[in-house]
């Protein structure tokens, strides 16, 4: 099986109609995997895959429009019928647990155990799952939050999460195939530290990349905009992430 992204969500911060927050889904290597599961993303999920055949979710940060869906995914599997064969792994920040146990109002955790088996990330975390290997790099934010670089039989796809400007980008970028990364601010506030990426930004970072796919716009930004600017500081290949595409790495 390639490397391919499909994308579900692409909004922020909220969804929107046919617009759900971030989520994709990763495949190859015989491995199929659920990459943030924002907003609505879920639903989408199931427009492509069952969701019974998830080898792993892993999730960028604990923002609501980047894990939210795990609380629907909980739902399906738990009592909705979708049955899964064991626990699926979450790759996620610490705490991802209790913030699922919080939706219930509920201090422990050990009833989610049936459903997910939470693993914590960490900058340099790798895990592989057949023939596709996960890497997680720290990067900027205003909560704890990582970066991933996928790799499948010498094909390689990077992932920016939400971050401000930081090396690890320009790391996790270098020698990707595809970069998809965030443009969702028009311009840093001069004084305050910025975590989140212009599209000059996003086209900075991308630099050692072959492709850009510029995802995460926010509301002050134009998309068609923010990908023109983006393209005009990579120099290369850059497009839009657009809800339903699949692109093969």
């Amino acid at each position: 099986m390639p490397l391919s992204l499909t994308v579900l969500g692409t909004a922020s911060p909220h969804p929107g109609p046919d617009r759900p927050t971030s989520g994709y889904l990763l495949r190859g290597g015989g491995a199929e995997v659920w990459v943030d599961a924002g907003f609505g993303t879920f639903a989408e999920l199931r427009r492509h895959m069952d969701p019974a055949r998830l080898t792993a979710i892993w999730v960028s940060h604990l923002h609501a429009d980047h894990c939210a869906d795990l609380l629907a995914a909980h739902y399906a599997f738990a009592y909705g019928g979708i049955t899964l064969a064991g626990p699926v792994p979450v790759y996620a920040p610490e705490g991802c647990d209790r913030r699922i146990a919080g939706f219930f109002g509920r201090t422990d955790v050990e009833f989610l155990r049936d459903v997910f088996d939470f693993r914590p990330l960490y900058d340099g975390h790798s895990v592989r799952h057949w023939n596709l290997t996960l890497t997680a790099r720290a990067v900027v934010h205003d909560v704890e939050a990582y970066g991933l670089r996928a790799e499948c039989q010498g094909s390689v796809l990077a992932y920016s999460g939400d971050s401000g400007p930081c090396d690890a980008l320009g790391e996790l970028a270098r020698g990707a195939d595809l970069f998809v990364c965030e443009a969702d601010i028009d311009r840093g506030r001069e004084g305050e530290r910025q975590v989140h990426l212009t599209p000059e930004d996003a086209g900075a970072c991308a630099k050692g990349a072959r492709e850009l796919l510029v995802t995460h716009v926010g509301p002050s930004l134009d998309r068609e905009e923010a990908v023109e600017r983006a393209a005009a500081v990579f120099g290369g290949p850059t497009s839009m992430a657009r809800e339903g595409e699949t692109r093969t790495v």
